[in-house]
């Protein structure tokens, strides 16, 4: 079977990776880039443009890719959702954020059609937009998604995967987890709600898998209100939906001292890190995907 190749992650990173907001030529034409590239790797993939409001009142346009193969099981009628958002903010080329998430997500449509058991789930990859508006376009696809007859076994958002620090204490914690998880940037994190006891041992068992990888588990009540920073990505709209749904990330500004930042380039990357998180994904999505029946 195909597995993840670094040299193929550096490639997609090197191809997005320069500033990309929401609404910009730079984002459209990353957008048609990586929409041809699932469409090389056997996927079908449609267009989904969308109107929104910010929190802030501003009515903003969203257009999302979403990428399926050919159905294996035809009478199945379960999914598993994974996304990655392409937009970055304004300022910074975003390498780690979410360029990581959106490379990783094409290495997986590349490797998945080798990958899928003969019987389980469907899976889709989704593009998302406007995340840095507020989860966006995480909570348009929710919203498709409540109007489908059709059952999500779980939705995947890959949120900063490529950032990783060996040294001691460059782990910062919130300070309702201090203590209880490391305080080496190092290891990655699966973090899930109250609904998604099955997906996280999913993933944190796929992730396990991947020799030298270490991997932190955190399973959150109430929807994470409780505690902000584990929502900031696409799939705290379908923890509000009432989805399964988990984060794989990095950390983000808990560790990257880059973030949001000029100086969130591919040099500052740790490429092997993110190899290895993304061959877990992918023995993760094939564990999910069998369990789906």
């Amino acid at each position: 079977m195909n597995d993840i190749e670094t040299e193929r992650l550096r490639n997609h990173l090197t191809a997005i990776v320069r500033p990309r907001p929401s609404g910009s030529a730079e984002l459209e034409s990353l957008r048609g880039d990586v929409g041809e590239q699932l469409t090389h790797f056997g996927w079908t993939v449609r267009r989904h443009e969308f109107e929104t409001v910010s929190e802030i009142g501003d009515r903003l346009t969203g257009i999302q890719l979403i990428a399926t193969l050919p159905s294996s099981s035809p009478q199945l009628d379960s999914w598993l959702c994974v996304a990655a958002h392409l937009d970055s903010r304004p300022e910074t080329p975003g390498a780690d954020d979410n360029a990581t998430g959106v490379a990783a997500l094409l290495e997986i449509a590349r490797c998945w059609p080798d990958w899928r058991p003969e019987c389980g789930a469907e899976v889709e990859l989704v593009v998302t937009d406007l995340e840095e508006h507020g989860m966006l376009g995480g909570a348009e696809h929710a919203r498709l998604w409540l109007a489908r007859p059709e059952r999500l076994v779980g939705m995947i958002a890959l949120e900063m995967i490529g950032y990783c620090d060996q040294r001691p204490n460059t782990q910062a914690l919130p300070k309702q987890l201090v203590g209880k998880y490391p305080t080496t940037g190092n290891f990655i994190a699966v973090i899930g709600n109250q609904n998604s006891t099955s997906l996280i041992k999913c993933f944190g068992d796929g992730l396990k898998e991947i020799s030298r990888l270490p991997v932190e588990t955190l399973q959150v009540p109430e929807n994470g209100n409780l505690l902000q920073a584990v929502r900031l990505s696409d799939h705290s709209p379908f923890w509000d939906a009432g989805f399964p749904a988990v984060m794989i990330t990095d950390t983000s500004f808990l560790r990257n001292p880059h973030y949001h930042r000029g100086s969130d380039t591919i040099e500052t990357l740790d490429l092997e890190f993110l190899r290895q998180v993304t061959a877990g994904c992918l023995r993760a999505m094939r564990l999910v995907v069998g369990q789906a029946f």
